[in-house]
């Protein structure tokens, strides 16, 4: 029996942003709605359903370290910092020290919808935006507007999350919790292998106000998760928080908008070495404080005409940090302490103009950036002693880069067009990269305060419509110039310069700017309803190649790791009565390579989620859902010894919602 309509009145609450140009249209953009942020257990879980968007593993958030929580589109050349810039309401969520984001601080709850623009972004996106942009936007509640939900599952998950608020203010809370799975199982498991523990809460408010005649939004949020990687002995905590403010007039033909925000982070995070069998797990390093601190402004003026739109804008971002460890273990303590960092620094002017005539729409954006990288420190000392080991200082290192992007879209029929675009982008390395080694088992790669920006180029053409669905086909070429690449030095066991021993089975990696990667490739996205049925099909395929020049010949040829060729995503969703919605989701990955050299193979994968929503009245709900309904090993790593880890094995989920 249908379900008593309740009449609400709508409240609307209008966000103090720029509308975007019409011109946006050209480029190549998805929009994740509401109700499908609702139906995903994590953000970065929804966004997975996109074709070529994937954090640098195939491992989830739920059960990977914050430092690998990056993301990637188009599978040209994942990376642990992100090759993807993140915004929420236009402004930078990547973490000031080494670019990842950390997912938890943004529950699904408090989002009204993600847009995600691949291909770079120059324009009002600017530095980081290397292959595309994810551009959140949180909720703003009216009066009767907010909602909570809880859930419980296996492993001991659970999390409890609300949104409330009204009249201007929006409150978004939410805590998670998991016991956590083993990620290396079988026959490989040693007793160092323990669960991906997890804790995490975060917590935010925003309140949007009208002065005059602009509309002005404060927002501070927090965060704190703590997890463990699956190694006895290795785990991390991360916590930080950030605050925005900004002010905005907006008009039927301009408008003007103001931003500034800061973001605080630190991070602790343990390493071992692993000993062959896995018996034992001997600390191999303890970076107990990664203090950060980010900060930034925007300015935009916009215009708005029947025939031109333009806006011009102004940006800035600096960051400082610091990374302080313990490492060389021996005897059973830490002999040796380091502290490295630097600061960092970008502005950049833009302008981006569009013309519409009829069924022709043309668009173009020309910017212009100056980056800086100064003060970096690497200092190591012996802890009985206190005398200086190492003094690593590196020169300061700046420069200009001009960016920009062209493009056509031509509506032939009402219902389909076709368009084209080109583009060139940049994204400068981070502090992570620059100043801070990581150790990861048994490997060690170490960083490099000499790295460049990493700058794409880029061309792609499509054609799509809405007469048979809403359909799309996209075919692209890009070329990235001096990527961030985690370059093999040598294999253990040896004693390198700087690094120190590599065990047996480790290898020594440092970052350097390798070279070229071209990539090619095909994206095809498919969206039709049947009646009560929606029907989601989507496949992105990439052919990346490096190329290594004379500084890094083994390179060449190799793809790049962790960029899987072809990915085919699909999704079903059916309200099979008023009350009972069904949905099912299912994500296909070609092989990948977890190294460099490409010598350790990642096999492909299938993951397959179900989940049933049982409406019990207007305003509440229950639902059920099977992660991995298959139990497929899905393989996120291997080390130099062919030790695989996997991401969660399949699990069970039930919740209740109330809005």
């Amino acid at each position: 029996m249908p379900l008593p309509q309740t009449e609400v009145a709508a409240v609307v609450v209008e966000a103090p942003r720029l509308p975007p140009l019409a011109g946006e249209a050209v480029f190549s953009a998805r929009q994740i709605d509401l109700a499908d942020l609702a139906r995903a257990p994590r953000l970065d879980a929804a966004l997975k359903t996109v074709p070529g968007v994937s954090l640098f593993r195939r491992t989830g958030s739920d059960g990977a370290n914050p430092t690998i929580q990056g993301i990637s589109l188009r599978s040209i050349a994942p990376s642990g910092a992100g090759r993807a810039l993140v915004t929420l309401n236009g402004t930078p969520v990547n973490d000031p020290f080494g670019g990842w984001v950390i997912w938890s601080s943004l529950p699904v709850e408090g989002l009204s919808g993600v847009k995600i623009v691949r291909g770079a972004g120059a324009g009002a996106y600017g530095a980081g935006a290397l292959t595309g942009v994810i551009a959140l936007e949180e909720r703003r509640l009216g009066q009767g507007q907010s909602s909570i939900s809880a859930g419980m599952g296996s492993f001991g998950w659970k999390r409890l999350a609300g949104v409330g608020g009204g009249d201007g203010l929006t409150l978004v809370a939410a805590v998670e919790s998991s016991d956590g799975y083993r990620p290396v199982r079988g026959p490989s498991a040693g007793r160092v292998d323990t669960p991906t523990k997890f804790n995490s809460a975060s917590i935010s408010g925003q309140i949007d106000a009208n002065l005059g005649s602009a509309r002005a939004a404060i927002r501070l949020g927090g965060y704190e998760e703590r997890r463990g990687a699956g190694l006895l002995g290795a785990n991390s905590e991360a916590k930080g928080a950030d605050l925005a403010f900004t002010l905005a007039e907006i008009d039927e033909r301009s408008g003007w908008r103001l931003q500034a925000w800061v973001k605080k982070s630190d991070l602790s995070n343990g390493s071992v070495a692993v000993a062959v069998g896995r018996a034992l797990a001997t600390p191999a390093a303890d970076q107990y404080s990664t203090p950060a601190l980010g900060y930034g402004f925007n300015a935009a003026l916009q215009g708005r005409g029947e025939v031109w739109s333009w806006e011009a804008g102004v940006d800035a971002r600096l960051a400082t940090g610091r990374a302080f460890e313990r490492f060389r273990f021996q005897n059973g303590v830490f002999t040796r302490g380091r502290e490295s960092g630097g600061e960092t620094a970008i502005g950049g002017i833009y302008l981006d103009l569009s013309r519409s005539s009829g069924p022709l729409l043309l668009a173009g954006g020309v910017r212009l950036d100056e980056w800086r990288q100064e003060g970096a420190v690497r200092i190591e000392r012996d802890l009985a002693t206190g005398v200086l080991t190492l003094d690593n200082p590196a020169r300061d290192n700046s420069g200009t880069t001009p960016t920009g992007r062209l493009g056509v879209r031509w509506s032939f029929r009402e219902d389909a067009w076709l368009r084209a675009a080109t583009y060139v982008g940049f994204r400068p390395p981070t502090l992570n990269e620059l100043h801070r080694p990581f150790r990861v088992g048994n490997d060690v790669t170490e960083a490099n305060p000499a790295l460049t920006p990493e700058t794409l180029y880029g061309g792609e053409f499509g054609i799509g419509g809405s007469g048979f669905g809403d359909w799309s086909l996209t075919i692209f070429q890009n070329r990235i110039k001096d990527p961030v690449t985690n370059v093999t030095v040598g294999v253990g066991p040896r004693t390198f310069p700087i690094a120190g021993f590599i065990p047996a089975g480790g290898a020594l990696r440092m970052r350097q700017n390798a070279g070229e990667i071209e990539a090619s490739g095909v994206e095809a996205e498919l969206r039709r309803s049947y009646g009560a049925v929606r029907l989601d099909l989507a496949g992105a395929y990439t052919r990346a190649r490096v190329d290594g020049g004379g500084t890094i010949p083994q390179l060449t040829g190799k793809r790049p790791a962790q960029a899987p060729r072809l990915t085919i995503t699909g999704g079903l969703n059916w309200e099979a009565s008023p009350r009972l919605t069904l949905s099912t989701n299912a994500r296909y990955e070609s092989d990948r390579f977890e190294d460099d050299l490409n010598t350790r193979i990642l096999p492909a994968s299938v993951g397959v989620d179900v989940r049933a929503e049982w409406r019990l009245g207007e305003r509440a709900s229950v639902y059920a859902a099977v992660e991995n309904v298959a139990d497929t090993d899905i393989v996120v790593g291997q080390t130099g010894d062919g030790v695989s880890s996997f991401a969660a094995p399949r699990s069970f989920r039930l919740g209740l919602s109330l809005r």
